[in-house]
């Protein structure tokens, strides 16, 4: 009793009791039951099942008595395909789990992905909304040119009639005060001091 007080000190954990299991890799066993599942599924497996099948009806039936290891009612045969099927059916389930599982991540995958491609898709947007609002009160090509060639038209305008009065000043500078001569467009619109009349260009 001393001894097995001793033993069950409170400072040290206790030992776990029990049946202890072996341990397993459950990543590889998943890729195993997976490999066993993907081979279950296809043509060969059912040719191959087949083929035994029929052999084991075979030689139970029709080879002599003393070499039949499982005569009619092929009782062995039923516990062998009992022991498959009860064996198959975890397995199976235990790929679909993880092809679900992996389904579900490449989903959440998915989402993530669409959720930044949106994200990106509306910044973009703004940014374009922003660069057309920026565009709107910028002058545009056509516009420079409507207003240089309207800017050059009226130098031209003001350079002829700043030769016409030129040589008007000449001739009457010339032939005397001019005060006879009738007086055109050019005249009329340069009064007052050179500006124009209201009404007038």
């Amino acid at each position: 009793m001393v001894e097995r007080r001793r033993a069950e000190r409170l400072d040290q954990p206790r030992e776990a009791r029990g049946v202890r299991l072996p341990r397993f890799d459950p990543e590889a066993f998943g890729r195993w039951s997976e490999a066993i599942a993907r081979g279950m599924g296809t043509a060969h497996f059912i040719v191959y099942m087949t083929v035994v099948i029929a052999s084991w009806f075979l030689w139970n039936t029709l080879a002599p008595a003393e070499f039949r290891f499982d005569p009619y009612t092929f009782t062995f045969l039923t516990l062998v395909l009992s022991l498959q099927a009860s064996y198959a059916a975890p397995l199976i389930l235990l790929a679909q789990n993880r092809q679900a599982d992996r389904d579900r991540l490449a989903l959440e995958e998915d989402r993530r992905r669409a959720t930044a491609q949106k994200a990106d898709t509306e910044y973009l947007a703004r940014e374009i909304a922003a660069l057309r609002n920026a565009m709107g009160e910028v002058a545009t090509r056509d516009f420079l040119r409507s207003e240089l060639a309207r800017l050059a038209e009226e130098l031209d305008d003001a350079a002829q009639r700043r030769q016409r009065l030129e040589r008007r000043a000449q001739e009457r500078a010339a032939g005397g005060d001019g005060l006879d001569e009738p007086r055109d467009e050019l005249d009329t619109d340069y009064a007052h001091d050179g500006r124009p009349e209201p009404g007038t260009r």
